[in-house]
C-alpha cells in the first residue's frame, strides 16, 4: 500500500537504518523499457549516494516500478525519495519533450529492515524481480539492477 510523502504514524526516519523502498510510475506506465529513461533514474540513485544522503545496497528498476534497498545516511527518507523521483521526472520530461508531465505515483512504500532480517537474501530477492516476472531467463541479462550485497 502506498502512502503520502509523510512516513507512517509512529515511524521515524533513522540515519544508519536500512530501508527497502518501492515506488511505482504514474498509471503504471512501463517507462523504463526505454533504456535511456531507465538510466536517468539510476543516475539519480547514484547521485544520492555521491552526495552522502544514502548508500545504495541493491536496486532493480522494473519497467513500471523501482525497488531500492538503501542505508539512510544524511537525509530524511521521505525527502530523499521525493528528491530522487522529482529529479528523475524532470530529466525524463526533458528527454521526452513533455514539460511538467507526472511520471510517478504519489508516495512510496517503505520497509525498515530489522536486525534479524538477512540483508543478502533481501538484496537477492530484489534483483531477481525481472527473473520472477519472466522478463529475462537469467538475472545477468537484465540491465537495470545492481547490488553490493549478494
Amino acid at each position: 500500500m502506498f502512502h503520502s510523502s509523510s512516513l507512517r504514524r509512529g515511524r521515524h526516519s533513522e540515519p544508519g537504518r536500512i530501508y527497502l523502498v518501492t515506488t511505482v510510475t504514474h498509471g503504471r506506465q512501463p517507462l523504463f523499457v526505454d533504456f535511456q529513461l531507465a538510466r536517468l533514474v539510476i543516475s539519480q540513485l547514484r547521485e544520492s549516494d555521491g552526495l552522502g544522503r544514502c548508500k545504495t545496497l541493491a536496486y532493480v528498476l522494473m519497467p513500471d516500478h523501482l525497488h531500492w534497498l538503501l542505508q539512510l545516511e544524511d537525509a530524511e527518507l521521505s525527502e530523499l525519495v521525493g528528491t530522487v523521483k522529482a529529479n528523475a521526472a524532470r530529466l525524463i520530461n526533458e528527454v521526452c519533450g513533455a514539460k511538467g508531465m507526472k511520471r510517478w505515483q504519489d508516495g512510496f512504500f517503505d520497509h525498515a529492515l530489522r536486525m534479524e532480517e538477512d540483508l543478502a537474501a533481501s538484496a537477492r530477492y530484489i534483483v531477481a524481480n525481472p527473473l520472477r516476472a519472466g522478463i529475462v531467463s537469467r538475472i545477468g541479462d537484465y540491465p537495470h539492477w545492481d547490488a553490493v550485497w549478494l
